[in-house]
């Protein structure tokens, strides 16, 4: 199996692929650079389906893959990286979460009900990354992850994108803050999101204070977390 190293310096932190004649799947433009005999494949005409869902979804329609031996680097982050382990489960993603993963990993997508896409913001089509097999896969993040494992009932209540993926065993859902409709405007929260078991969420409390104050700095950022170089 591919190795995945997540690598610190200057501040900043990247992800590390090292292969043996193996293959991996990268989201399109992460590559920073490769040394080793690796060969990069990006299919040139997409499926009209995968387009479509690719667009909804917000991700690239592009993941290209890269395979031979070698070691690849992947761009530096303000923010974080967390490496899943999957052992034949799948796992919902949250939109600009997907990073990498070994070949061995189906990348597709999953599609939340119509009332939780409009009820999050996200629109009448949700469609979020889902990765299921056996293998490696690379999250960007925020900041420090942490592994909550939720047993049947319990329930994690966020207001906001706290959880940047869940096992796909994990029910959600968009709901008021308060029991009462009322209660909504004087609380001073809005509408929450409900994680419940059984499962296991990944929670991202606070960013890495250097991502805090790029993301303050530029508001408009389509990817606050990547600096290039």
């Amino acid at each position: 199996m591919a190795e995945f190293k997540i690598e610190e310096l200057e501040g900043t932190r990247y992800v590390e692929l090292h292969l043996n004649n193996e293959m991996v799947r990268a989201e399109s433009g992460a590559l920073s650079y490769f040394v080793g005999d690796i060969t990069i494949h990006s299919q040139l005409i997409p499926s009209v389906g995968g387009l479509i869902k690719s667009m909804l979804a917000d991700e690239a329609v592009f993941r290209p893959t890269y395979a031979g031996t070698g070691v690849i680097t992947l761009e530096s982050s303000l923010g974080g990286f967390h490496i899943l382990d999957l052992v034949g489960e799948s796992w919902i993603l949250e939109r600009g979460t997907y990073w990498a993963s070994e070949g061995s990993v189906g990348v597709s997508f999953h599609r939340e009900s119509l009332k939780n896409g409009l009820w999050a913001g996200e629109g009448p089509i949700y469609l979020q990354t889902r990765v299921k097999g056996y293998g490696k896969v690379a999250l960007t993040t925020r900041g420090p992850v942490e592994v909550v494992p939720l047993s049947k009932g319990q329930q994690v209540v966020t207001e906001g994108k706290y959880v940047i993926c869940r096992t796909g065993d994990v029910k959600f859902k968009v709901r008021r803050p308060t029991k009462n409709y009322l209660g909504r405007f004087t609380s001073g929260e809005g509408l929450v999101r409900v994680y419940e078991g059984p499962g296991t969420i990944l929670l991202n409390p606070a960013p890495y204070w250097r991502y805090r104050v790029f993301s303050e700095k530029n508001p408009n950022s389509d990817r606050p977390s990547v600096t290039t170089t």
